[in-house]
């Protein structure tokens, strides 16, 4: 199966203008845009709820003077 012919392209222009209209296709053009640099940017890690720019985390353990000095004395 190879690449779209310009018929190709044309066909399905045709069959789209049809089915949605002249009104509705900008929009479709538009949310379909939006939706594919949304998933480029997911891909590549450059979406903008990314936590790549968040300083790590580091887990550490509480440390409780209390219980620590109350060990100590028994």
């Amino acid at each position: 199966m190879g690449a779209l012919s310009p018929w190709h392209i044309i066909l399905i222009a045709i069959v789209a203008l049809l089915l949605f209209g002249p009104n509705k296709l900008p929009e479709l053009g538009r949310g379909f845009g939006k939706m594919f640099r949304e998933f480029k940017d997911a891909t590549n890690g450059n979406g903008s709820n990314s936590t790549t720019d968040d300083p790590p985390t580091i887990a550490r353990k509480e440390i409780n003077p209390e219980v620590s000095n109350s060990e100590s004395n028994k």
